[in-house]
């Protein structure tokens, strides 16, 4: 889509509707690649409540993520505030006072490895044919917020995206499904 268009509200509701549902169906077949299956049926359901939904159709434009758009324009997304507090494999859920101040917490492996298979199907949404096993690593590394995560979690999503950008993701999948084996609670 080009970046300059200006978009009907039919457009814009059809093309965010078209974004969310290409997302949770990549998203979907990579946290069941995963065996993380529960997850992938769940995944971002949040999206399609009155407050993310309207948000996102109002501030569409088909070639990122509406929350940019909107942070551009007033400071913060209101729709994001809403969608970060209802979904555990976002980092920024995993903040909470600690000793007088609000710290990371480490973000539990299950929910660090959706967010990695989050991170990979947005970079296949967003980046269509320039997408490459690298494109999420590159993104990652190229945004400050791993600066504030917690150290084990940033490790971890980095770890992981290497691993798809190095070995494809039927071998990190692989690898992930093994390591979800010995979690405690995992079935």
């Amino acid at each position: 889509m080009a970046k300059n268009v200006s978009l009907s509200t039919l457009q814009k509701v059809s093309g965010h509707f078209k974004t969310v549902m290409e997302h949770r169906r990549e998203v979907r077949r990579c946290c069941f690649a995963c065996g993380l299956y529960y997850q992938g049926l769940t995944h971002d359901l949040s999206k399609y409540s009155v407050q993310e939904f309207s948000e996102s159709v109002k501030y569409f434009q088909g070639w990122r993520s509406p929350y940019d758009a909107e942070r551009e324009l007033y400071g913060y997304a209101p729709g994001w505030l809403h969608h970060k507090g209802r979904n555990r494999h976002h980092w920024e859920y995993w903040y909470d006072m600690q000793k007088g101040a609000y710290r990371p917490i480490k973000m539990p492996y299950r929910y660090l490895v959706e967010s990695c298979c989050d991170r990979i199907a947005a970079s296949k949404v967003y980046l269509k044919e320039k997408y490459t096993p690298a494109s999420p690593l590159e993104y990652f590394l190229s945004r400050p917020a791993r600066n504030y995560m917690h150290p084990e979690t940033a490790a971890g999503i980095e770890e992981i995206l290497r691993d798809v950008a190095e070995n494809g993701e039927e071998a990190a999948f692989a690898r992930i499904r093994e390591k979800l084996k010995k979690q405690p609670g995992h079935r």
